[in-house]
C-alpha cells in the first residue's frame, strides 16, 4: 500500500523510470502512475515502455503537493475531516496557552460538528484572529504538576509500602 504523501526526494533525477519502476519506488499500483501521465506527468516520448526522466518525475510531484496545499487565513481552523480551512461555529474559539509564546486555538467544525485546532503564536494571534471571539483560558494540569497523583500511580511511598506488607 502506498503513502499518501510521497517524497519527492527519492527520485534519481538523472535516471530514467518505468512505470513499474515508478510503482515499486513509492509502493503505489502501476495505474496511480498511468493516471499521473493523464494529468500531466510528462514521459520520454510516446513509445513503449513508457519511460519518465528523473527531474520530470520529482516536478510533477512537488507541483502536484503544493496545488493540494491549503492555507489557512485569517479567522480559519483547517478541519482534518473536511479537508479544508473552516471559520469555527459562531465565530468563537478558544485560546488554550501551552507555554509562553505559543497556544492551540480550539473551536467547532460548523459542517461535521468536530473540535478542530490551529496550533498559533501568541505574539501574532492578533493577524491569526480575523474576526474570531477568542477566550483565553489556562491549559489543563499535567500529571506530575498535579497534587493528588493517578490512581494508578506507582511512584508514591505509601502504595509501594502498602504492597509489600
Amino acid at each position: 500500500m502506498g503513502y499518501r504523501h510521497l517524497n519527492p526526494r527519492l527520485v534519481k533525477i538523472y535516471r530514467n523510470y518505468s512505470v513499474e519502476q515508478i510503482a515499486l519506488l513509492f509502493g503505489t499500483h502501476k495505474n496511480t502512475i498511468r493516471k499521473w501521465l493523464k494529468e500531466g506527468l510528462a514521459a520520454i516520448d510516446d513509445q513503449r515502455p513508457t519511460l519518465v526522466l528523473g527531474h520530470e518525475l520529482s516536478r510533477f510531484l512537488i507541483e502536484r503537493r503544493q496545488n493540494a496545499k491549503q492555507s489557512c487565513g485569517p479567522g480559519r481552523i483547517f478541519c482534518v475531516a473536511c479537508r479544508a480551512p473552516k471559520v469555527p461555529a459562531g465565530h468563537m474559539a478558544d485560546c488554550i496557552s501551552t507555554n509562553g509564546t505559543m497556544g492551540n486555538l480550539c473551536g467547532i467544525c460548523p459542517d461535521c460538528d468536530r473540535l478542530i485546532y490551529r496550533r498559533v503564536n501568541l505574539v501574532k494571534l492578533k493577524h491569526v484572529r480575523g474576526d474570531l471571539e477568542i477566550t483565553f483560558r489556562e491549559a489543563y494540569p499535567r500529571i506530575r504538576e498535579s497534587l493528588v497523583p493517578s490512581v494508578k500511580c506507582d511512584s508514591n511511598d505509601e502504595a509501594q509500602s502498602n504492597e509489600d506488607a
